[in-house]
């Protein structure tokens, strides 16, 4: 009798865990380096930057109406902290047979409407994404200079109206990141569209 119970529980787990969470960096962890292409044509890598204070890694894309909805912020973010030695790379991991809208080309076009100060990367053969375990647009990675991830998550706490964000997450994070304090949260649930890769 007590078998037949632990094999009901056994098969029960297996049908009803949630599916497993995607791998990547937590806070603490060393992220490797990338070198990939941005809209100029040109590589760029994080070790490019020597004497950046810390990386905002932001992976986005084109399509996405959350993505595109954060565009305006992502850019002040670059424009405000690159005089304070941080660095944002904006990362595009979608893969464009999936979702045509954000090809390459479409990627350059998109840097070019908006203004773009900021190397805008593609993500070619989508090697970078999973290493970070991002999986929206978009996802933030803050690292300090040592490539050390301190946090991870949203930009701030209102997608639709950035004039009523009431806590930014990122600009909290480099705070304490400035401060040699812990960021607090190091974690933060990401709002967007989900990576598409192909089927």
């Amino acid at each position: 009798m007590k078998m037949i119970v632990l094999i009901v529980l056994f098969f029960t787990t297996l049908f009803t865990t949630n599916p497993p969470v995607a791998s990547g960096y937590k806070p603490g962890d060393k992220a490797t380096d990338f070198k990939l292409k941005s809209v100029d044509g040109k590589m760029y890598s994080m070790a490019d930057y020597k004497d950046a204070k810390g990386f905002i890694v932001v992976f986005t894309c084109n399509h996405c109406p959350f993505a595109v909805k954060y565009e305006d912020r992502i850019i002040y973010l670059a424009k405000k902290y690159e005089s304070k030695g941080y660095i944002l790379l904006a990362i595009n991991p979608n893969d464009p047979e999936a979702q045509p809208l954000d090809s390459y080309d479409l990627m350059k076009v998109r840097a070019k409407e908006k203004g773009f100060t900021f190397p805008y990367l593609f993500d070619e053969g989508q090697k970078i994404y999973p290493q970070y375990g991002a999986t929206k647009t978009p996802h933030v990675f803050l690292l300090d200079k040592n490539l050390v991830v301190k946090y991870i998550g949203a930009i701030d706490d209102n997608v639709e109206d950035a004039s009523a964000v009431k806590v930014k997450y990122l600009e909290n994070a480099i705070a304490a990141l400035d401060k040699n304090q812990t960021p607090s949260p190091e974690t933060t649930k990401a709002i967007g569209c989900s990576i598409k890769t192909k089927k």
